[in-house]
C-alpha cells in the first residue's frame, strides 16, 4: 500500500481550500454507523469551482500519454475485475464501475486502490446503500452536497458516475484541507476526525485493491 504522501497534491479550486463536512458511514453487519454531520459556510468562488468539478458531463474516458500507460491500465482493469467478481457479478456493471473509479480517482489525484478501499468500507460496493442519516450510494455522499455544489437533485447520488465524482472530489478537498494528511482527511470524510477507527479501516482495505505492476 502507498503512504498518505502519495495522495498529496492540489485539486485546483480557485487557489482556495474548500470548507465543508461530509457525513459517511461504516457498514457493520449490514447496518450503518454515521459520524457527526456539519455543514459549514463556503466562499462563493470555492463553491463554484467545486460545483464545476462535480457537474462536468464528460464521460469517463481515459487518455494516455503512451502505449505502456494504456497497457498498464488494461492490466489493472482485468485484475480488479477478477477481484471484484464476487461482489459485482454482472460483467458489464463491473467494467463500467471500475472504469469510472479509475477515471474519477485519477481526475481528483487519488489512488484508485484507496478509493476502492473506501467504497468497501462505506457501502460494501452497494450502489443503493443508504445510511441511517441518509448518506447515499457507493461512496455514501450526503444529500446536502447536491444542494451546496450540485443541481439539488439528490437522486443523482444513486447514479454511479455522479456518486463517484462527488465522493472523489470531496475527499480530495479534505486531503487539501489537511495538507496531505490522509488520516485526518479520511476522518473528515466520515465525520469522525481525530478518531482512528474509520481511517484505519480504509487504509486496511486499501491493501485489498493494490495493483502490482
Amino acid at each position: 500500500m502507498g503512504t498518505p504522501s502519495k495522495s498529496r497534491g492540489v485539486f485546483a479550486v480557485s487557489g482556495l481550500l474548500l470548507r465543508g463536512v461530509i457525513c459517511a458511514v461504516l457498514l457493520r453487519a449490514g447496518g450503518a454507523q454515521a459520524g457527526n454531520q456539519k455543514e459549514e459556510a463556503m466562499a462563493d468562488s470555492v463553491r463554484l469551482a467545486l460545483s464545476k468539478a462535480v457537474t462536468d458531463t464528460r464521460p469517463p474516458i481515459p487518455s494516455f500519454d503512451d502505449i505502456n500507460a494504456r497497457i498498464s491500465y488494461l492490466h489493472w482493469l482485468g485484475e480488479m475485475s477478477d477481484r471484484l467478481k464476487r461482489r459485482l457479478p454482472d460483467s458489464q456493471t463491473r467494467q463500467e464501475f471500475l472504469k469510472s473509479v479509475w477515471y474519477e480517482s485519477k481526475r481528483a489525484g487519488l489512488e484508485p486502490a484507496m478509493v476502492l478501499g473506501l467504497i468497501q468500507v462505506e457501502s460494501g460496493f452497494r450502489k443503493y446503500a443508504t445510511s441511517v442519516v441518509g448518506a447515499r450510494g457507493y461512496m455514501q455522499v450526503m444529500p446536502f452536497w447536491s444542494r451546496v455544489i450540485g443541481d439539488s437533485d439528490a437522486q443523482k447520488l444513486f447514479q454511479m458516475q455522479s456518486n463517484l465524482r462527488y465522493g472523489c472530489a470531496i475527499l480530495r478537498m479534505y486531503i487539501d484541507m489537511e495538507a496531505g494528511n490522509l488520516y485526518l482527511a479520511l476522518g473528515r470524510y466520515n465525520g469522525s476526525r481525530g478518531r482512528p477507527e474509520y481511517p484505519n479501516a480504509v487504509l486496511a482495505n486499501w491493501k485489498n485493491w493494490e495493483f502490482k505492476r
